[in-house]
């Protein structure tokens, strides 16, 4: 096991599973024509290995802007976000760079698929960029595929797949280098009741088969099940609404290893910049 796993799966003074990501009081206020737009109030939140979060909200609640903090997209006006107990603020952009490449996967309402590559090259881009091998990038991306159930559309491009089948792909793209954490934006706000509730099913799978921790937010309540906690987000507050049927605060949940990381930097412990 790396250090890395090492450290997520590491238990407090208290024998609690240590968060890997952790807002502390976290506010973003905006200035719009004049007037201050509290986007996210004082929230504190703990995503610990192997669960499944859902934040549930109407649109302009804070949900997105709560989940750019946890991706470490948007700093907080006040409060802090950490990753694995170091806080974000401290992080320099190279540090960014391979948190975002190695540790958080995200998952866009809006797909985010390059156009004019496969379904196969956009789910292996991530490896390529982050320098995983020829023979390492392909066995990945055909278990992801694999995972997400299209193998078989691995040739075809965004635009001869239906949109369920394109948030599938973007999910695979998101976990194809074994993040710790993924991080969703409404994974699900464009698509029929079937695919949405594949997607939360695949989640789940994930959560349960592999280890990694799920933060997404969504607005349909009839996915809610599969969630281990639910999150109610009114105003830019957060609230702990109900703990589902999944949850279990002693679980000790064993991660397969990341993919090969070729870079030196270590987000652990940031440096000035």
């Amino acid at each position: 096991m790396s250090q890395a796993t090492e450290q997520t799966t590491s238990r407090d003074s208290r024998g609690a599973t240590a968060p890997i990501i952790q807002a502390i009081e976290a506010s973003r206020d905006y200035e719009l024509a004049g007037e201050t737009v509290h986007a996210v109030r004082s929230v504190n939140l703990e995503v610990h290995a192997g669960e499944f979060i859902t934040l549930v909200g109407r649109s302009g609640s804070g949900k997105t802007t709560l989940l750019n903090m946890l991706a470490g997209l948007d700093n907080p006006t006040s409060g802090r976000v950490l990753f694995e107990g170091v806080d974000l603020a401290g992080f320099s952009e190279k540090q960014f760079t391979h948190l975002r490449r190695h540790r958080i996967g995200v998952v866009f309402q809006s797909f985010a698929l390059l156009p004019l590559l496969s379904a196969y090259e956009n789910v292996e881009l991530p490896m390529r960029i982050a320098g995983v091998g020829a023979s390492r990038r392909s066995v990945r991306t055909q278990e992801v595929l694999e995972m997400v159930g299209l193998e078989r559309r691995a040739k075809h491009r965004p635009y001869e797949l239906s949109g369920g089948e394109q948030q599938r792909i973007s999910i695979a793209r998101a976990v194809a280098m074994r993040p710790d954490v993924i991080l969703a934006d409404e994974p699900t706000g464009e698509l029929d009741s079937v695919n949405a509730a594949a997607i939360f099913g695949l989640f789940r799978e994930m959560v349960t088969d592999e280890g990694m921790s799920i933060v997404a937010t969504t607005h349909d309540h009839t996915l809610l099940d599969l969630a281990d906690q639910i999150y109610t987000v009114h105003n830019g507050e957060l609230d702990l609404s109900e703990v589902g049927r999944h949850i279990d605060a002693d679980a000790q949940f064993k991660r397969l290893d990341p993919v090969e990381d070729p870079g030196p930097d270590s987000t652990a412990e940031p440096t000035d910049g």
